[in-house]
């Protein structure tokens, strides 16, 4: 019981391996270092009941290269039509999004959000923006429920930034 109980715990509350290597390999080609340093960024617990999208305690980081902050990263999921899909937004230090990347898409329909020019249309959003599907974000056909959860997931993400930032938390 205690061996499953562990298991669960780090499946919920930490970025499997794999995801992690993604998550590397995009963060030392976009800030071009040859190696960094990630520091989880705590958010009070009564303040991350709060927020519009889930902030745990190992889901949003601050990217480092030689003690000197380069940007953050929050990897999270968002639902697709029966599953979910995780992905990763990558920010400067200004908290300007600089690329985000689907690192895992579990259905067989829908998995053209990945696709590279679509996810550039979240590049150089701040917190200060706010975005809607069909609006500022083009829809892709045959994907409308996830590219509709991506453009959710990424505003609702904004819009914690923007809370936890007027909260001092980082």
């Amino acid at each position: 019981m205690k061996y499953l109980l562990f298991i669960i715990f780090f499946s919920v509350f930490s970025i499997p391996i794999k995801m992690e290597k993604k998550i590397d390999k995009e963060i030392l080609s976009i800030f071009e270092l040859n190696t960094y340093t990630k520091e989880v960024i705590e958010i009070d617990t009564e303040l991350a009941k709060t927020l519009p999208l889930s902030f745990n305690d190992d889901n949003f980081y601050k990217i480092l290269s030689n003690e000197n902050l380069v940007g953050y990263f929050y990897y999270g999921q968002a639902p697709t039509k029966i599953d979910v899909f995780d992905y990763v937004v990558i920010f400067d230090e200004n908290l300007i999004i600089e690329k985000i990347k689907v690192l895992a898409y579990r259905e067989d329909y829908g998995g053209e959000i990945g696709n590279k020019r679509w996810l550039k249309q979240f590049n150089n959003l701040t917190t200060n923006d706010s975005i809607t599907y069909r609006r500022e974000i083009k829809g892709i056909s045959g994907a409308t429920i996830s590219a509709r959860s991506m453009t959710i997931a990424i505003n609702k993400l904004l819009q914690s930034l923007t809370i936890i930032q007027n909260n001092n938390q980082f």
